[in-house]
C-alpha cells in the first residue's frame, strides 16, 4: 500500500525521535510516497537544528546518510490543486504538496505536525496516528 510521509515523520526517524520504532513499523512493508520537495525540506530541518544547537554538522551529514537509504518514491504534484487546498484550508503550499499527494494517490498520510494533520482531517484523508 502507498503511505505519504512527511518531513516530520522522516526526521523523527532520522535523528532517532521517541517516534522512530513506531514509524518504522507502520510503513514496514508498504511503499512509501510524497512530492519532490521532501530532499530541501530534510535539508531546511537539518539547518534549523543548528540555530538550535541541536546537531552537529557530521550528525547531520550522517543523517543525510539515513535518509538516502528510506526508499521513499517521489511523485508529481498537482499545482493547480496544490493552490487551490492552500487557499481553502489556509496552509503553505509545502503543506499542501503532501496533501495533494495523499489525495490523488488515495493513500493515508503519515505526520507528526498536528496542525499539518487537522489540516489533513478537514478534508477527509486517513491519517496514520501516532
Amino acid at each position: 500500500m502507498d503511505l505519504v510521509v512527511d518531513t516530520s515523520a522522516l526526521i523523527a526517524v532520522i535523528v532517532g525521535e521517541p517516534e522512530r520504532k513506531k514509524i518504522i513499523d507502520f510503513t514496514s512493508g508498504n511503499s512509501l510516497i510524497g512530492p519532490g520537495s521532501i530532499p530541501w525540506e530534510i535539508g531546511n530541518a537539518f539547518s534549523a537544528m543548528f540555530k538550535q544547537d541541536r546537531i552537529t554538522l557530521k550528525e547531520a551529514q550522517k543523517g543525510i546518510s539515513i535518509f538516502n537509504s528510506i526508499p521513499l518514491r517521489y511523485v508529481e504534484i498537482d499545482f493547480s490543486n496544490v493552490l487551490k487546498l492552500s487557499k481553502e484550508i489556509n496552509i503553505y503550499a509545502y503543506d499542501a504538496y503532501f496533501l495533494d499527494c495523499a489525495v490523488r494517490h488515495k493513500a493515508p498520510f503519515l505526520t507528526l505536525d498536528k496542525r499539518l494533520k487537522n489540516a489533513a482531517k478537514s478534508i477527509n484523508i486517513g491519517i496514520l496516528e501516532i
